[in-house]
């Protein structure tokens, strides 16, 4: 996917003044969101895990005025989180969106062949625990630091949006059907949880992608690619880039009254 197709979501700055954390944002559909908020006019804070993959990213992100900073940090070691929470408070005292994108990929490279309680775990680490514990954590902090400005204004001015997954509610066969389903459900039903618990100064909203066009749907087999086009209605993969307009618009004045809400990115997804 091109740099350009990555940023094809906002090009009015609807997103002047915000400032925003990524997680994920070294490559996939977090580079296309970091890029696209960028585009928006947010200052662009990125996570990742790899120095060399965020140095790539916030390069990208000059042509947008600058990356906000740089996190590394493994989700997946529950001991890194509170360091990372600490790291981007301190750096950020004005942070005001948080975009969880981070997931585990179990389906491409030596994790692929791992077992499925091995997935599983990984699973539950970085794309359930983490996302509860850094959602949890910042929307406090925003929480608190608005309570005041929501009393004045009546608006939210916090947001979070977490990433879930379309069939997690209908199912899918197979092994990652049922990893998937478990661990995005449990994304899905936190999210309009902790919406709740944040409300009103902090607006949550979870996207659920479809078949999206990542690393594994590259390279997917005959099989699969037709299956994703035959499960869409309009007949084609989402684009990260679909996924990033939709989260632009999630943390965007335009979405002032959307709380609480699972949004299903994925072209109309049927049972073919």
């Amino acid at each position: 996917m091109s740099e350009t197709s990555a940023m094809a979501a906002p090009t009015t700055k609807v997103l002047d003044g915000r400032t925003v954390l990524v997680t994920g944002a070294t490559h996939g559909i977090g580079r296309a969101v970091a890029l696209a908020l960028a585009a928006a006019g947010a200052r662009v804070a990125i996570h990742g895990r790899s120095a060399a993959a965020a140095d790539e990213v916030a390069g990208a992100l000059a042509h947008h005025g600058g990356c906000a900073g740089r996190f590394l940090c493994d989700l997946a070691s529950h001991d890194e989180l509170p360091r990372l929470v600490d790291g981007v408070t301190a750096a950020l005292p004005d942070l005001d969106t948080v975009v969880l994108i981070a997931g585990a990929d179990v389906l491409t490279g030596a994790a692929a062949a791992w077992s499925f309680e091995r997935k599983l775990d990984q699973l539950l680490r970085v794309d359930v625990t983490s996302t509860m514990i850094l959602a949890r954590a910042f929307g406090r902090r925003m929480k608190a630091r608005w309570q005041d400005e929501q009393a004045a204004t009546g608006k939210a001015r916090g947001a979070i949006v977490t990433t879930g997954w379309d069939q997690a509610e209908t199912g899918m066969e197979g092994d990652s059907g049922e990893l998937f389903a478990a661990t995005k459900g449990a994304v899905m039903a936190f999210t309009r949880s902790v919406a709740r618990s944040l409300a009103p100064e902090v607006r949550v909203n979870c996207v659920a992608p479809g078949w999206i066009r990542t690393k594994w749907g590259e390279g997917a087999s005959d099989v699969w690619q037709k299956r994703a086009v035959r499960e869409s209605i309009l007949r084609r993969w989402g684009e990260p880039a679909d996924i990033a307009a939709a989260v632009a618009w999630l943390v965007s004045p335009d979405a002032a009254f959307v709380t609480g809400q699972v949004i299903p990115v994925n072209g109309g997804f049927r049972r073919a």
